[in-house]
């Protein structure tokens, strides 16, 4: 199994123990996600450390005050590392008043780019900002892999698949309430479907009073193979291939 979004710096259990718990549940994979200067740089040491993991370089929208030129050299920069396999996250947040939307649009917009420039994939987060994230991606990333993690957006997910993004579910799938999103993850074609974790946050159900972490992806990869009326190897199977082919990874 592999979980294509956590956190590792942001959870509280030593490195080596949540990537050796992980490989105990199975998951052999992991992608952590930097979401500033100094979690990138994190991210990055982390998969210098651990071979299981990879890192992806950006600027989270609700870190994007005043995001310049230097800001997009210095991620350029690092997203030369060969242990950096994609860009971002990066996208557009409204849900809280952080970040002036205009450096959120200047960010994403850059960062669009970088990952053309790269060739790498581009993880995004939206929240409360679906019409102008896909509107923004339709028009500026033609030819980009596109990653739309901790997916949340049920009512666009066949206008999503007619762009040919990638949808990575997390374990807020799994709630009771988000029966949508449950719906979603049992008709997304096998060949555009990812899991992740998001972790330390979205705690699956079935382990919902505790921390998250990369270990936890099992959960939520059983619960969207059960909606899919698959077998857990076979889902596993198929969002293995996938992370390869997205990610490059071995």
């Amino acid at each position: 199994m592999i979980d294509s979004h956590t956190h590792l710096g942001s959870c509280r259990q030593d490195d080596a123990e949540l990537v050796a718990a992980a490989e105990a549940a199975g998951v052999t994979r992991m992608l952590t996600v930097g979401t500033d200067s100094a979690s990138c740089r994190e991210a990055l040491e982390q998969a210098e450390r651990f071979p299981q993991v990879y890192a992806a370089i950006g600027r989270h929208p609700n870190e994007a005050t005043g995001f310049g030129d230097r800001d997009l050299a210095e991620l350029e920069a690092l997203a030369a590392h060969d242990r950096c396999v994609a860009i971002g996250e990066t996208g557009l947040d409204f849900y809280r008043d952080r970040t002036p939307p205009d450096d959120q649009q200047r960010a994403f917009e850059a960062q669009i780019d970088l990952a053309r420039r790269t060739g790498k994939p581009l993880v995004i987060h939206t929240r409360a900002a679906e019409d102008p994230t896909i509107a923004t991606l339709a028009s500026q990333a033609a030819g980009v892999t596109v990653i739309l993690h901790c997916f949340s957006m049920p009512g666009r997910l066949d206008e999503c698949l007619e762009h040919g993004w990638y949808i990575s579910f997390a374990g807020n799938v799994t709630y009771p309430k988000a029966e949508d999103l449950a719906a979603a993850a049992a008709r997304v074609p096998d060949d555009r479907l990812l899991v992740e974790t998001d972790a330390p946050y979205l705690t699956p159900q079935v382990v919902r009073k505790e921390r998250n972490q990369p270990a936890y992806v099992v959960h939520t990869a059983r619960f969207v193979a059960e909606r899919r009326g698959v077998s857990y190897e076979d889902l596993e199977a198929v969002v293995e291939r996938n992370a390869r082919a997205v990610f490059g990874w071995d």
